[in-house]
């Protein structure tokens, strides 16, 4: 296990341990860090798994919209760790790989529809403080998803954003998943938005 992380990692030990080795190398390829630092909170960490097993099942929102709003959120916080993880979850997904690489630099790239700008804008906007999301943004796209895609939408981010945080706070970083899989790397995020 790595050395980066806060909190070190402890051994992922007993039956429980077994079963949730097992799960990560079936579902990663490994056992990632992560593992290792949240077993130390062993309810904290399957509560977590458990609401992101749950959201996985959540079909009110196009699986490709969710893959793009949950990338943005988490290049907007600067987690590399979840950027990773959903660009490696796309490719396993069998989502458009080539437009998942381009979600860090969302507003620059060709490859994106206006909906799926809105999409990466809403989560964006989402993930300010404080939040920036507008009533012209919110009404489009209430005309595009409905009002259960809309809902959707801000829980999948929501969820990311205090994931990632607690990752950037834990400093749980990439572990290159997508490497594993031979992706072709992220795009390079774009630069930073000045707020006016």
């Amino acid at each position: 296990m790595g050395d980066t992380t806060r909190i070190p990692t402890a051994d992922v030990t007993g039956i429980y341990g077994a079963l949730v080795r097992l799960g990560a190398r079936r579902m990663l390829g490994k056992v990632p860090d992560s593992v290792g630092v949240m077993w130390h909170h062993r309810r904290v960490m399957l509560d977590l798994m458990s609401i992101g097993r749950k959201s996985e099942k959540w079909d009110a929102l196009d699986a490709s919209l969710a893959s793009f709003a949950t990338m943005a959120a988490a290049a907007a916080i600067g987690c590399s760790f979840c950027l990773d993880l959903h660009y490696f979850m796309a490719h396993n997904h069998g989502l458009d790989e080539a437009k998942a690489r381009e979600v860090p630099r969302w507003r620059e790239s060709d490859v994106f529809t206006p909906v799926e700008r809105r999409v990466m804008e809403y989560a964006e906007a989402m993930c300010e403080t404080p939040v920036a999301v507008t009533d012209e943004l919110s009404d489009a796209l209430l005309a595009d998803l409905g009002p259960a895609g809309l809902l959707e939408l801000s829980a999948r981010v929501g969820l990311m954003n205090a994931t990632a945080r607690s990752n950037i706070a834990l400093g749980i970083r990439s572990e290159h998943f997508s490497d594993a899989c031979g992706l072709p790397p992220l795009a390079s995020p774009s630069p930073v938005r000045n707020a006016s």
